[in-house]
């Protein structure tokens, strides 16, 4: 009898397999998963020092897991069978208290240390622009004392305090995570999502008008509304936790009269807003910030100070810039993810006079397309 259930067993366990095969040769490599709200690890380009350096096996591990077939559905039933055990933590994500889905951060010297070093390089090849490094504090951080028993990310306290100190004398850093404490009993992180909400982009847009020079508005220059009551954001896609609650979108609009031209150069649309409503009917409704992620965007204003800045950025930029435009002539957004091009000949031909890097902690740690800047040099 036992060997015919191991025989069973084994025949069951080889079907398997080789459906999961016939799968991976019909089913083409898909760039996005809607249920995780992220772009997905493609085929690694194969080289010698790739190898050699284990580069190449890390991308290709990534790319299968990536590409599971049915891997949308795997991870919900994954999700479900976790929550049903009780479980806290699931796909990188922790369950905290009042509804928070918090990332764990792990410790990532090596492309931390990298990414300081080309804003270093930057600094040095533009002596001549006034360089400004904004990184934010995640949830994970603030909102530490939500986290769940025994659950243990690295500190970005540590993280903030090692990239103060390995910058150089000419780059002026902001650390916001004192005013993000401060005011942690407002909404200022979506419970869903990995990003601060446009509340929380507010107070670090004040933090950095003091370095700036600037004399920040009030939040009651700007008129708060409420545009959607139904995101579900990149935390909840990874978490595949269907009892959560969705988080609420609240944008700002200036009763300052100033115009804007808002250019994504990289499809030629144009718009005098910052908000892009159609994105509410999708998926990722964070994309309503400046149209989600393009490579080169462009703002013009009707202020006349010959002020322009050039703003490096990932995706926490989106919701403070609205803010920022308010004192600027121009602002030029690169996304080193997706801008090829020069930036040094860039800034040059447009006369920018101050540069400001704005990143979150988490996606600075692990961005490898910042080294573009000493590629450069």
């Amino acid at each position: 009898m036992n060997k015919i259930s191991d025989k069973i067993i084994t025949i069951v366990f080889m079907l398997f397999l080789i459906i999961i095969n016939i799968l991976n040769i019909i089913i083409p490599d898909r760039y996005f998963s809607q249920v995780e709200n992220r772009i997905l690890a493609q085929v690694p380009k194969f080289s010698l020092n790739n190898m050699i350096s284990g580069r190449f096996t890390n991308k290709f591990e990534e790319y299968i897991t990536d590409q599971f077939p049915l891997r949308d559905f795997w991870v919900s039933v994954k999700s479900d069978v976790e929550r049903f055990t009780l479980k806290t933590f699931n796909n990188g994500i922790y369950f905290g208290e009042d509804g928070y889905l918090l990332e764990d951060y792990k410790r990532t010297n090596e492309q931390l240390l990298s990414n300081i070093n080309s804003i270093n390089t930057f600094s040095k090849a533009m002596p001549n622009i006034k360089t400004y490094f904004l990184l934010a504090p995640n949830s994970v951080k603030i909102y530490e004392d939500k986290l769940p028993l025994f659950a243990s990310p690295y500190n970005q306290s540590k993280t903030l305090e090692k990239v103060e100190a390995q910058l150089n004398a000419n780059v002026n850093f902001i650390n916001v995570y004192a005013e993000m404490v401060n005011k942690k009993n407002e909404y200022i992180y979506f419970k869903t999502d990995h990003h601060w909400t446009m509340r929380g982009a507010y107070y670090a847009y004040k933090e950095l008008c003091n370095k700036l020079n600037l004399k920040a508005y009030s939040i009651n220059d700007f008129n708060s509304i409420i545009i959607d009551k139904s995101f579900y954001g990149t935390f909840y896609s990874k978490a595949s936790n269907r009892h959560i609650l969705p988080d609420s979108i609240e944008i700002f609009t200036p009763k300052i009269k100033n115009k804007y031209k808002i250019e994504y150069i990289d499809t030629g649309k144009s718009s005098d807003s910052f908000y892009e409503y159609s994105h509410l009917n999708k998926k990722d409704k964070y994309s309503i910030f400046l149209d989600g992620n393009h490579a080169l965007t462009t703002i013009t204003t009707n202020i006349k100070n010959e002020k322009r800045l050039v703003i490096f950025k990932d995706s926490y930029a989106h919701s403070l810039i609205p803010f920022l435009a308010n004192h600027y002539e121009e602002i030029h957004i690169i996304d080193l993810r997706y801008y090829k091009l020069n930036i040094y000949d860039y800034i040059k031909q447009n006369n920018i006079n101050e540069a400001l890097f704005l990143y979150n902690i988490s996606s600075f740690s692990k961005d490898e397309s910042i080294k573009y800047l000493e590629l450069l040099f």
